[in-house]
């Protein structure tokens, strides 16, 4: 097999990739922010030094809704995952930047999605009432096989589109929303809350929420990577039911 025939072999993946590329992020932003409201400019130290107290006031801040202390940091995630999910993902406008990569300028790789074995498959219910129950084994055979075959084919007029000539950003008018992009998210702990509040389901959470299970895969990873930079404030996130000051 040739290095072009290898490059543009199509590849199939159900999991989705997190990655915290940078960040300036800690609880004591939340407190440096809110304190300067009483007490005018702090030191770190200063900060630091009575721990209950700075547990408070997050705890505070969160339970009252004081959110904009919440703003004070920076976390950048690199992502990847199916066109479908940055659609919903992008959904979300305040306090996000997005960088996504371009399908004028590049030519779009071959990785498709195909849902993993656990994924639910099938709806039962009517809208606002409805949930997701296992598949057959028949039915995941069945989506996979299809699945396949139909990416296979439009990654094959998509090729055959470019080797005519014609311009990548109308080629790739062929492609399935379920070709995997990557992009740059930007966002603070106010607006990561609020689109875990909506994009993850939690035994916490006040107000339920019901995303589709793949956008749910990535809010879940960048969860877990902010929880470790700002434990207090994530804390204190459960604790008020996971509802974004």
């Amino acid at each position: 097999m040739t290095e072009t025939q290898d490059r543009t072999a199509p590849g199939f993946r159900g999991d989705m990739t997190v990655e915290l590329v940078k960040h300036s992020a800690a609880d004591t932003d939340v407190l440096w922010a809110a304190r300067v409201s009483t007490a005018g400019e702090q030191s770190l130290e200063e900060l630091q030094k009575d721990p209950e107290r700075s547990k408070g006031l997050i705890n505070f801040l969160m339970r009252d809704r004081h959110g904009s202390p919440f703003e004070h940091n920076s976390m950048t995630f690199f992502i990847s995952a199916p066109l479908f999910v940055f659609r919903e993902f992008q959904r979300h406008r305040a306090g996000w930047s997005y960088n996504e990569e371009s399908g004028r300028y590049r030519r779009l790789d071959p990785v498709f999605y195909v849902p993993e074995a656990d994924r639910k498959l099938v709806q039962q219910g009517r809208p606002g009432k409805y949930e997701f129950v296992e598949g057959t084994e028949e039915q995941h055979e069945l989506t996979g096989r299809a699945m396949e075959e139909s990416y296979r084919q439009a990654y094959a007029t998509y090729q055959e589109l470019l080797d005519a000539g014609i311009a990548r950003e109308v080629a790739r008018s062929v492609l399935p929303v379920g070709l995997y992009s990557s992009m740059y998210a930007t966002c603070n702990a106010r607006s990561l809350m609020h689109f875990l509040g909506l994009r993850t389901q939690h035994e916490d959470a006040k107000v339920p929420s019901f995303p589709q299970r793949e956008i749910a895969m990535v809010a879940e990873q960048m969860e877990a990577q902010w929880a470790k930079l700002m434990p207090l404030t994530y804390a204190a996130f459960n604790a008020n039911g996971r509802v974004a000051p």
